[in-house]
């Protein structure tokens, strides 16, 4: 439960991140992207919260292909973006 909670916690940091480095710049596929991330990250919260932390888990981590694929994309992504998760 600990590490799908802190994966939410660094996929909202990546989005913010990502929002502020590039938002005027995001094409309509971008966008579509982007949303489709945030309700797989949305998904994520519902499941833990109900306690299917497998499903939560598998949620948050498609949330992170997409936004880190729009990253990419953008050339915003870094191996030092992707902190280690403590306590995992």
């Amino acid at each position: 439960m600990r590490r799908t909670k802190n994966d939410i916690v660094m996929f909202e940091k990546n989005l913010r991140k990502l929002l502020s480095a590039s938002s005027s710049e995001l094409k309509a596929e971008q966008k579509t992207i982007i949303e489709l991330a945030t309700r797989y990250c949305e998904d994520a919260r519902f499941y833990l919260e109900r306690g299917d932390v497998l499903t939560a888990f598998g949620c948050i981590n498609y949330a992170h292909g997409l936004l880190d694929a729009v990253r990419i994309e953008m050339k915003l992504w870094d191996v030092e973006d992707e902190e280690g998760v403590e306590g995992s």
